[in-house]
């Protein structure tokens, strides 16, 4: 088990504090809200090169603008796979830090991409399976690349449902929906990890906390408010929120890691029941992870 010495009131900024991360370059998708600007922030201010992968890149000029360091900004629409392979063939030289955090939570209905696709599982997972794929040569070549994947507990409302993916017969539930992207999330970065060690790059997912951001959005407001109040007392902020992503993109103890699951600045154990910390089994299993590459392979090419 990694361990570091941060817990959940660690912020970002001391997650940070000390390391030097002058000529490495960081990718983060939707790093124009919630704790992806505080990543950036982070990120930057350790001397970091930081790229803010965004849908709205009048919101990224204006987060760019506010943050100290060198922060530039590019289009990317996770949904358009026509936008995230432009967004990789745009990109030259090496990149060491990829941290896939943009997405879409808890959809009240169900909604198909023109592919047909299940919008939360192909935000979530698919744009970013497809965005990995294209930058991996730019991963390669920084020799000791690491790619976040920020998943959320909310994996442990679904597994992976390999036989109905899209929702084409089982009744839609905007939190099935969103977990089965969460764990698709997990098992992206165990086998990223076991596929591409070889090329110096490893890949950890990682649980944030309980954060409310414009990621809430679609979640109606008697819901937010029964959430706050279950777990007032491990609410965090978006500076705490980000700690954990900059945890797996930065800190020694995770050098050379890959495939763990990481809950308030520390790998969490593997769990078997639907346990208030932790991953679940299932999301961390090799054999699901190898499935769900070859089925995203299928899917995006």
């Amino acid at each position: 088990m990694i361990t570091t010495p941060f817990d959940r009131t660690s912020t970002a900024a001391e997650v940070v504090e000390g390391i030097d991360l002058s000529g490495r370059r960081a990718v983060v998708t939707g790093g124009a809200s919630g704790i992806g600007v505080e990543t950036a922030r982070a990120l930057a201010g350790a001397g970091a090169e930081v790229t803010l992968a965004v849908r709205d890149t009048t919101a990224g000029e204006r987060v760019a603008d506010e943050i100290d360091g060198d922060v530039r900004v590019a289009p990317l629409e996770l949904l358009d796979l026509a936008s995230v392979d432009a967004f990789a063939a745009a990109w030259s030289g090496p990149l060491h830090i990829l941290v896939n955090n943009a997405g879409v939570m808890a959809l009240p209905e169900l909604t198909l991409t023109p592919e047909g696709w299940e919008t939360q599982f192909a935000t979530n997972h698919l744009g970013h399976f497809r965005l990995a794929l294209g930058l991996h040569d730019a991963l390669a070549q920084a020799d000791d690349a690491r790619i976040v994947s920020v998943s959320s507990l909310g994996h442990r409302n679904s597994p992976v449902i390999f036989d109905d993916l899209h929702y084409a017969f089982r009744s839609y539930d905007p939190w099935s929906a969103y977990g089965q992207s969460k764990t698709a999330n997990v098992l992206f970065a165990v086998e990223a990890t076991r596929r591409w060690a070889g090329d110096g790059i490893t890949a950890n997912a990682l649980m944030p906390g309980g954060i409310m951001t414009a990621l809430q959005r679609h979640v109606p407001d008697e819901v937010i408010e029964r959430m706050k109040t279950a777990a007032a007392d491990r609410m965090k902020t978006p500076e705490q929120g980000a700690a954990t992503s900059v945890v797996c993109a930065v800190r020694p103890e995770v050098e050379g890691v890959g495939g763990r699951y990481f809950e308030d600045c520390n790998e969490a154990p593997v769990v078997n029941r639907r346990e208030d910390f932790g991953v679940a089994a299932y999301a961390v299993d090799p054999d699901n992870a190898r499935r769900l590459w070859d089925v995203s392979l299928e899917l995006v090419g």
